[in-house]
C-alpha cells in the first residue's frame, strides 16, 4: 500500500503514531487536572509535607493514565 503524501511532500503519521500522540496529549491534560484536584483533595483531608507531595503525585499519575488511555482509544477509533 503506497504511503499517502501531503500537499507539500510530507507523509501522514501512521495510526500507531496518532494513538501514541493521543495518549501523550491525554496524559498531559490528565496530569494537569490531577494536580489541581489532587492538591485540593489532599489539603482538605489535612495532608502536609511529604505526605502531600506523595498524594498529589499519585493523583496526577492516576488521572493522567486514565485520561491518556481514553484519548488513545479515541484516536484509535478515528484512524
Amino acid at each position: 500500500m503506497p504511503v499517502t503524501v501531503g500537499p507539500y511532500g510530507q507523509s501522514q503519521p501512521s495510526c500507531f503514531d496518532r494513538v501514541k500522540m493521543g495518549f501523550m496529549m491525554g496524559f498531559a491534560v490528565g496530569m494537569a487536572a490531577g494536580a489541581l484536584f489532587g492538591t485540593f483533595s489532599c489539603l482538605r483531608v489535612g495532608m502536609r509535607g511529604r505526605e502531600l507531595m506523595g498524594g498529589v503525585g499519585k493523583t496526577m499519575m492516576q488521572s493522567g493514565g486514565t485520561f491518556g488511555t481514553f484519548m488513545a482509544i479515541g484516536m484509535g477509533i478515528r484512524c
